[in-house]
């Protein structure tokens, strides 16, 4: 008998199970709603002009080899994230509390800052700390902590279904009856699933309630540029609890404004009171990333920095993601106007009032296994769908069967 006889089969990942279906489905107008990548009109990947240049550059430059970085990544790499995140002329930045560490996407960054807090946040071995994610949120978000250690992993409201917007006043009370040092994994800009980002005012009383409250603040920034089009925008609330003097942790992942899915490009930016203490906290987090991955990849690191780094290159590649931004945001109000038009029952204002990749277009479960079974539509079943799947070619398909399943499920 084997030694791992008695290993249970785990379920699929909901999302790459889903277009593993659509893959082997053979209807000519299939559509995948699902996956969370960049999709041009076309439907195809696309490199951004600007990696494809640093690319070049990378493979002419002989300076380059193939030795170490060091283990919290390439320097010039983490202090260009870190400004990108918290602005050019960030007063923490210039005060030298700001530091960052290189991780293996978004999500590494999340995982080295859980294992770091579950070990000296608030004290040491903080197991029982609760640790607050959103209603709904990424499903990687609980997996994370959890596999962290943390034991009291707690939903906060956000998402108002009956409104199709946010339920600011349920995320408010939580807030407020949150046990002091509870940690709330909050969402920079374009929430995923929901789309559905508090407004300025709503960041300054989420913010005024947390440090009353003494909450501790780590944003999950995935997204930045591509939501509106403006890197300055998208990082509002992120630069907005920084200049009200939290300690923080950013999360942040170049997997969509870069396009580098595969080459797993993140960064966790840690934001202290004093140099003191971050020089501390970062000779912890070097110890966590030695025993998890020991040294980060180069490559995508080296695109992130030398774009980032030169003024010219950094221009090319806002450029590029505005490209990617304003072709979600005519698919959006293309969408809602089409099911207008098609007199769908319901309101569909909140296709166009959420911003970013995703839309919780508000399908029922039944009404998602319709799309997918009779309509070879295929999005998640909590009727999340990737509005960069949608293009000129297929959006009239796409909002004939959501009118159709709306119509004739319930």
């Amino acid at each position: 008998m084997s030694l791992f006889s008695e290993v249970p089969q785990a379920p699929p990942v909901a999302v790459f199970k889903l277009s593993a279906d659509f893959r082997e489905d053979s209807h000519p107008q299939k559509v995948n709603l699902g996956v969370g990548a960049y999709r041009t009109d076309d439907c195809e990947p696309w490199v951004l002009p600007v990696v494809k240049k640093v690319e070049r550059l990378i493979v002419e430059d002989a300076s380059l080899n193939h030795e170490y970085l060091p283990i919290l990544g390439l320097p010039e790499f983490r202090s260009a994230s870190s400004k990108v995140a918290l602005g050019e002329d960030s007063a923490a930045i210039k005060d030298n509390r700001v530091g960052g560490v290189q991780a293996l996407g978004g999500t590494g960054a999340l995982r080295i800052g859980a294992e770091f807090l579950r070990r000296w946040y608030n004290g040491t071995n903080n197991t029982a700390t609760p640790v607050y994610v959103s209603a709904p949120t990424w499903e990687n978000h609980n997996a994370v902590f959890a596999d962290a250690g943390f034991k009291d992993i707690r939903p906060y409201h956000y998402w108002d279904a009956a409104n199709r917007g946010l339920d600011i006043t349920g995320l408010l009370d939580d807030l407020e009856k949150a046990p002091e040092h509870s940690i709330f994994i909050l969402h920079a800009c374009a929430h995923n699933p929901t789309g559905t980002d508090p407004t300025q005012d709503q960041w300054k009383q989420i913010a005024e309630i947390m440090k009353r409250r003494n909450l501790f603040v780590f944003f999950d920034s995935a997204y930045q540029g591509f939501a509106s089009g403006s890197l300055d925008k998208d990082a509002w609330a992120i630069r907005f609890f920084v200049s009200e003097g939290f300690e923080l942790f950013v999360a942040q992942s170049f997997s969509k404004n870069f396009g580098l899915y595969n080459e797993r490009v993140g960064n966790l930016t840690v934001v202290s009171q004093d140099n003191e203490n971050l020089t501390r906290v970062l000779s912890q987090m070097e110890k966590l990333v030695r025993t998890t991955w020991s040294n980060p990849p180069s490559q995508g690191a080296r695109i992130v920095s030398r774009t980032l780094n030169s003024p010219e290159l950094f221009a090319e590649w806002k450029g590029n993601v505005k490209t990617m931004a304003d072709r979600v945001l005519l698919m959006r109000d293309e969408l809602k106007s089409k099911l207008q038009a098609l007199g769908t029952p319901g309101t569909w204002d909140h296709i166009t009032q959420q911003i970013g990749m995703f839309s919780f277009t508000g399908l029922n479960p039944k009404q998602v296994e319709y799309m997918i079974k009779e309509r070879h539509v295929y999005l998640m079943a909590s009727g999340r769908i990737n509005m960069c799947g949608l293009t000129t070619k297929n959006i009239d398909y796409v909002a004939e069967s959501i009118h159709e399943s709306v119509t004739k499920v319930q």
